[in-house]
């Protein structure tokens, strides 16, 4: 019984293939609500965290149909294309909302991470 329990005790993800595989496993993550599965695809630091934060706030404070419409969407990548070996800039949107967003995915210890920095330069 206390294996059972174990075993639900905690999701296991599995980690991103590429830059352009944890940029869509984390946009699908935060568009599903799904706020642990966006964080293990999150550049561990205080300012990540901290936007991350904010988007789950903002996320549980939408009406339920609100919420259903995000988990509906598409994410319609605009522009994915590699700054060096180990960045990679990721502009998306989704089908519910046409806002732009750009995010950059770096190579930590050979594994892909989403910093979200990048949205408090964006200019959009």
């Amino acid at each position: 019984m206390l294996f059972i329990v174990a075993c639900n005790a905690g999701k296991t993800f599995k980690k991103a293939e590429d830059a352009q595989d944890a940029g869509r496993q984390f946009i699908r993550a935060s568009l599903d609500g799904d706020y642990e599965k966006a964080r293990f695809y999150l550049l561990n630091d205080s300012i990540n965290l901290l936007l991350i934060s904010k988007w789950q706030q903002g996320f549980d404070k939408m009406d339920r149909d609100t919420r259903q419409q995000y988990r509906e969407a598409n994410i319609l990548p605009i522009n994915i294309h590699a700054i060096n070996d180990s960045v990679t800039s990721y502009t998306f949107s989704n089908s519910f909302r046409k806002d732009t967003t750009t995010v950059h995915i770096v190579r930590v210890n050979g594994d892909w991470l989403v910093d979200l920095k990048e949205i408090l330069n964006d200019k959009h």
